[in-house]
Order: C-alpha cells, then sequence, then structure tokens
C-alpha cells in the first residue's frame, strides 16, 4: 500500500486513538448510522459496501438487517480500526468482510455493489474523483451512494471547540479546507462536481442536521484522544500544571454543549446520493 500522509495518520496514533474511543464514538454517531441503515431495505439480499469504515459499526448494523444471502463489507486504510472490525463481526457472529485498503486505489470487483454508504469515510481522499470513480465502477448498474459528510466549520462550532480552546498553549496545525480532512466536503458545488466527474449520476446532497451526544463523563477522554488537540497533547511537551491548564480551557469551553450528565450538539452535514448508469 502506498505510504500516503493519510495511510501514515491512520496507521499511527491516530488510528489507535480512534479504536480506544470506540465506545465513545459509536455513541456520539448513533443517529447518523441510523439514519444510514434505515435507508437499507430490511431483508434484502444486497450487496453492501462501507466506504471509510471504521471499527464497523454501520457495516456491522446493516450485516445485522440483511437476509442470509445478502453480503457487506467495509474497506478502511487503517489497520487498526480494521482490526478491532474484525473481532465485533465475530464477537457478533456476523459474515462481514472487512478489508485494510485505500478505496481510491483498491481494485474491487466490477459491478457488483447494490449500495454503497459512508459515515464521514470520503472526506479524505488524496484525489476523490479517482475515488469516487473506482466505487461507480463497482457499482451495478443502478446502484445507489449514500455518504454523510461534514459541512463547514462555521456550522459545527463544536468539532473546533477544543482547538480554537487550546490554542493559547499549543500549536495546532491550521484546517486545510481544499485537502483531505474533515471538512474537505463542505463545499456543495464542489462535491456536485466530483461526484459528476467521477461518472455518478442523479446526484442530490442534502442538508443534513442531526443532534448527537455523548456523555459528560467522556468528555476530557474525547478531548484528549481525538482531534488536533488530542494529536496535539501526546506530542507538546508539557508538565503536569501545563495540561492541566490547558485540559481546564478546553473542559469549560464546552460548557455550551453540556445539558445534565450529557454533552449534546447538533451535526451539520450533507446527506449525499447518487446513482450509477
Amino acid at each position: 500500500m502506498t505510504d500516503t500522509s493519510q495511510h501514515a495518520l491512520w496507521n499511527g496514533p491516530a488510528g489507535e486513538a480512534w479504536v480506544e474511543a470506540q465506545r465513545i464514538l459509536d455513541q456520539m454517531f448513533a443517529p447518523l448510522a441510523t439514519h444510514l441503515v434505515e435507508a437499507i431495505p430490511p431483508g434484502d439480499e444486497l450487496h453492501v459496501l462501507d466506504v471509510g469504515c471504521g471499527t464497523g459499526a454501520v457495516a456491522l448494523a446493516i450485516a445485522g438487517r440483511l437476509e442470509p444471502g445478502g453480503h457487506v463489507s467495509g474497506v478502511d486504510i487503517s489497520a487498526p480500526m480494521i482490526a478491532l472490525a474484525r473481532e465485533r463481526a465475530q464477537h457478533a457472529g456476523l459474515a462481514v468482510e472487512f478489508i485494510v485498503a485505500d478505496a481510491q486505489q483498491h481494485a474491487f470487483a466490477p459491478g457488483r455493489l447494490d449500495r454503497i454508504v459512508s459515515r464521514f469515510g470520503v472526506m479524505f481522499f488524496d484525489d476523490p474523483v479517482q475515488a469516487f470513480g473506482q466505487l461507480q465502477r463497482a457499482a451495478k448498474r443502478g446502484g445507489v451512494l449514500q455518504a454523510l459528510a461534514w459541512r463547514g466549520p462555521d456550522e459545527n462550532a463544536f468539532m473546533t471547540t477544543a482547538e480554537r480552546a487550546a490554542a493559547p498553549w499549543l500549536t495546532l496545525p491550521a484546517r486545510q479546507p481544499a485537502g483531505p480532512g474533515q471538512f474537505a466536503f463542505a463545499d456543495r458545488a464542489q462535491v456536485e462536481q466530483i461526484l459528476t466527474a467521477a461518472g455518478w449520476e442523479d446526484v442530490e446532497i442534502l442538508p443534513l442536521d442531526v443532534v448527537c451526544r455523548i456523555d459528560r463523563a467522556d468528555l476530557a477522554t474525547y478531548v484528549t484522544l481525538l482531534g488536533p488537540v488530542g494529536s496535539a497533547l501526546r506530542n507538546a511537551p508539557l508538565d503536569a500544571a501545563a495540561r492541566s491548564q490547558v485540559m481546564d480551557a478546553v473542559l469549560q469551553a464546552f460548557a455550551p454543549f453540556v445539558e445534565g450528565d450529557a454533552v449534546t450538539f447538533t451535526t451539520a452535514c450533507w446527506d449525499v446520493r447518487a446513482r450509477a448508469w
């Protein structure tokens, strides 16, 4: 596999952090997983691919919805996350095929897939037109793509709260909206151009706003493991007092999202849909 920056990122500490945070992330994004799963006709013998499947929550939920003749696979660049996904599938007794691969380069069997889904897994391609072209060729005629992607940071204040609060103490990388990353698909027109150039038709890009939550007791773990702040805290030469100061400031910054024992926020996403012909 090509050692791209995304490969290095998701097979290093970032991928391991997502494995450690699997329970928190599954809880956080459960309503979005439900949104994708409920779009799959129950009981159908479909072939479904989950792109950027991470630790497997969406793929496993879809597998539990299909008839025995159905087939679900998940692809992700992160070996640590795929290893956990395979463990979860075995524990649940679900025959889901999980593949460690870069979806923009992987040689999928042509014309096999009825459905391609993704929950926040499509914004990290170095060449999104190539990636969606690969996926389009893997779909059957009439096959359906449904992917969730973040809208812009201005509509997702929760996702940038930690880095804004920690900025006085930590050196954080600047967001690159045009490159691979969380908000790479914020521009609706650009996403439509990508899919059209990749050969998809009947493209729809619909706003989707969903309330998500985590337990308040998990907030500090979430902050220290994930995102730019989690990465910086792993690498920054901070003594205990400075680290405590950073965490106090960050946790206080999340106060507007705290409701009792829960941390609640609204995800501002695009629900991206298209069809292969």
